[in-house]
């Protein structure tokens, strides 16, 4: 016998196994581990068959599997089962075309498959609990993101415009999804843990939405609140360190082959941001209550803002090159990262893998825009905040400044 018909049998059966083990163990009065195996393994055998007969006797195949799962569903409604479900039976249909996929030396699809069918079968409360816990709002902010990502993307033009040759439609709405999905998920962790995440959680968390508008937040309550400095600074702290982690992350999507160069100074910063953070967490003492920003950030505005700044950003960037040299590039940056790091680091990086501007200017521009953003955030603490926190943010981000200026004159 043929060890490769040994093989795709063997793993038919392995992979029916396993599901209907899981299948056995949650509801053996519906199909458990023969039914599935001998699902799996008879659409192996089919496959095998339909070489010579022209492929009908897998839509033969797929019609009993079906009308078998029909009739389980009548019987077991006769029973008295007044909602039979359909997870078992949508899982027989799967694994039966596992078994087909495995007779055409689809090994690979059929395992990855039947494992993802295990784990989602697996998976029933925690994804029920899931849905539970989503509000409306939440639907909400993912059906913009797939507006975002999955209606407009593909309709925009793939080439660049503009007298620059830098603004591309396409790359740019490209950063907008990037950026939407990256806060989107730090969003809906905020409105899932709610009022349970503390310090370090809140601070991650108001990192990847939005460090600005997590210090104005946490500023608004210390004056309502001044026992919250201590740990208001802590989330700040903490929001403006994953800044520099969010940073990093952008450039290995957008730019992955200078990461290497670009990650040592940027790390060197965000591990003087970490360890200021944590000197910040071991001196404070307070509530570890945290408040969330209420914008949602999939909104379609949001988008567009995000959008018309990112462009801008790359046109100043492109026309003070060429008109001005490298000083009014920071100018720029420092310009670009008051309120917000994405647009600088998305357009630097875009521009260095496009081979516009050198590794090193390009690093030390969205390091100045790093610091600038601190310095906008300090202020908006001083207007905003009360003195116990102004006091002590000035502190923690005066030795952040002071290790970024240093990290800007001396690293080679």
């Amino acid at each position: 016998m043929d060890l490769l018909l040994v093989e795709q049998l063997a793993i038919a059966l392995g992979l029916g196994l396993l599901v209907g083990f899981q299948r056995e163990w949650t509801a053996p009065h519906v199909a458990g581990l023969r039914t599935f195996a001998l699902i799996t393994v008879f659409g192996t055998v089919v496959g095998l068959f339909a070489a010579q007969t022209d492929g009908w006797l897998i839509s033969a195949g797929l019609l009993a599997v079906a009308a078998m799962v029909i009739v389980g569903n009548v019987l077991r409604s006769a029973e008295g089962d007044e909602d039979p479900g359909l997870t078992t039976q949508a899982a027989a249909l799967v694994m039966y075309l596992v078994g087909v996929a495995i007779a055409f030396e689809q090994m690979e699809l059929g395992i990855i498959v039947a494992g993802g069918t295990a784990v989602l079968l697996h998976w029933k409360e925690p994804l029920h609990d899931l849905v539970e816990r989503v509000g409306e709002q939440d639907i909400r902010a993912v059906i913009q993101l797939v507006l975002i990502g999955l209606v407009i993307l593909p309709i925009l033009p793939n080439r660049d415009f503009g007298p620059y040759g830098v603004l591309n439609p396409f790359e740019i709405w490209l950063m907008v999804v990037l950026i939407v999905g990256i806060s989107l998920g730090g969003y809906l962790g905020y409105r899932w843990f709610g009022a349970r995440a503390g310090a370090l959680l809140g601070g991650v968390l108001g990192g990847l939405i939005s460090s600005t508008a997590t210090t104005i937040s946490c500023a608004n309550r210390s004056r309502q609140n001044p026992a919250f400095a201590g740990t208001a600074v802590v989330v700040i702290m903490i929001a403006s360190t994953i800044v520099f982690a969010r940073v990093l992350v952008e450039v290995a999507l957008v730019a992955r082959g200078i990461l290497y160069q670009v990650a040592p100074p940027l790390g060197a910063m965000m591990c003087l941001m970490a360890i200021i953070s944590a000197a910040a967490y071991f001196f404070s003492r307070g509530d570890d209550m945290v408040a969330a920003p209420d914008e949602n950030p999939a909104e379609l505005k949001v988008a567009i803002i995000f959008g018309t700044l990112y462009a801008a950003v790359l046109f100043a960037v492109a026309a003070v090159k060429q008109h001005f040299g490298t000083e009014g590039m920071y100018i720029v940056a420092g310009l670009s990262g008051l309120t917000d790091m994405d647009a600088i680091t998305l357009s630097t990086a875009q521009m260095i893998n496009k081979q516009r501007l050198d590794v090193d200017t390009g690093w030390r521009m969205i390091l100045v825009g790093a610091l600038s953003n601190l310095a906008f955030k300090a202020t908006a603490v001083a207007v905003l905040g009360h003195r116990a926190l102004l006091w002590r943010l000035l502190i923690a981000f005066g030795t952040a400044l002071l290790g970024g200026i240093l990290l800007l004159v001396f690293w080679p």
